[in-house]
């Protein structure tokens, strides 16, 4: 038996109880969890924002140590450090053809499929986009296994399963920022410290951060923000007066709602370039009038995991961060355990802290 956060039903309230895991079959992977971060998409699944099969294990950013292999895993061994791949790609269909990973058809199959369950009753348990981190171990598929790069520590390593490599990625391949361009970030969680981090690293001259609580902004500033901004309806025009009256040449919207997103595009100059990296619900709505679509000529797009492939851009990621350009522990604000969970979602919904990282106490 191992501990898990256990979501019994779409709304419910995280529960710490005992599940059974199954040695890994062909093509599967167990894992001992180091570290796990508490993302936004979590606090979306759990509250049926996005879809998940409950009962399940939430969690999809972490890293650990490889326990067991089943047949036919030959790329990890027992023994070795290992990143989680909460969207790991198929490579056969049409969106892998087109060299677009990210968009997989097949990505989120694993979320579907059982695999564990409870202590106790034995009733059948999913992993919450296929990973299930929020426990000591899990087991995964070996599509969702990446080898961690040495010279990065293992605990901070989760980061780089979700905040990292959306962040980096909504830098460096959606927004493809230039050095000497401007750039706002709307929000300043996990992945917009990660994105403010990355915007740095590209060479960006004026980095804006914005946030609903004046408390982020010591750790905007930390992360690379030359300034920062609370959020208020003048937000669109105080960014233009930081960028000599133009508007950013970039916008990144990290939160996922519409009226940021709104601001968001409207912060951008003629021509600029909008990144939605947020979340937002089915029922949120953004407006613009034809008009402002032709005279403006910006570019609006959304952004999926960064328009990453985490097999491509893990070691060059890993490479800033042992050169010291990228500092995941800056992305970290609380460490918890797995009991903290609940306490680091309503965090997330009070605008409060960077990313929560539950530490398991293997890993110290």
């Amino acid at each position: 038996m191992i501990r898990a956060a256990v979501l019994s039903a779409v709304g419910a309230p995280l529960r710490i109880a005992g599940i059974e895991l199954p040695s890994p079959g062909p093509g599967r992977v167990r894992i001992r969890l180091a570290a796990a971060g508490v993302c936004h998409s979590d606090l979306s699944l759990s509250n049926g924002t996005l879809r998940q099969p409950v009962p399940a294990v939430l969690g999809h950013e972490g890293a650990g140590t490889v326990t067991e292999v089943g047949e036919g895993v030959t790329h990890v061994a027992p023994g070795d450090r290992v990143v989680l791949n909460w969207a790991p790609s198929c490579g056969d269909c049409h969106l892998c053809g087109l060299g677009e990973p990210w968009l997989c058809a097949d990505a989120g199959s694993a979320a579907t499929v059982p695999y564990a369950t409870l202590t106790g009753d034995g009733s059948s348990l999913y992993p919450g986009l296929g990973t299930a981190v929020f426990a000591e171990e899990t087991v995964v598929r070996a599509s969702a296994v990446l080898p961690l790069p040495e010279g990065v520590p293992l605990v901070e390593a989760a980061l780089l399963g979700c905040a990292v490599l959306t962040g980096y990625g909504a830098v460096h391949h959606s927004a493809r920022v230039r050095a000497g361009e401007s750039v706002v970030v709307f929000g300043v969680g996990g992945v917009g410290l990660a994105t403010l981090q990355s915007a740095r690293l590209a060479g960006a001259q004026t980095i804006v951060a914005v946030d609903v609580s004046p408390r982020k902004e010591e750790l905007a500033r930390t992360a690379g923000a030359t300034d920062f901004l609370v959020a208020d309806d003048t937000t669109a025009k105080r960014i233009r007066e930081l960028t000599g009256g133009h508007g950013a040449d970039v916008a990144i919207e990290c939160v996922g709602r519409a009226d940021t997103i709104r601001t968001a595009w409207s912060a951008t100059r003629r021509g600029g370039r909008t990144t939605v990296v947020g979340i937002g619900g089915k029922d949120q709505r953004v407006t613009f009038s034809a008009l402002e679509l032709f005279h403006f000529g910006r570019t609006l797009s959304g952004c999926v995991y960064g328009n990453s492939d985490p097999a491509r851009d893990l070691p060059v990621i890993a490479g800033h961060v042992r050169a010291g350009r990228l500092d995941l522990s800056a992305l970290v604000t609380e460490r918890i355990g797995l009991d903290g969970i609940p306490a680091a979602f309503d965090a997330m919904l009070a605008g409060r802290g960077g990313r929560a990282l539950v530490v398991f106490p293997e890993a110290g």
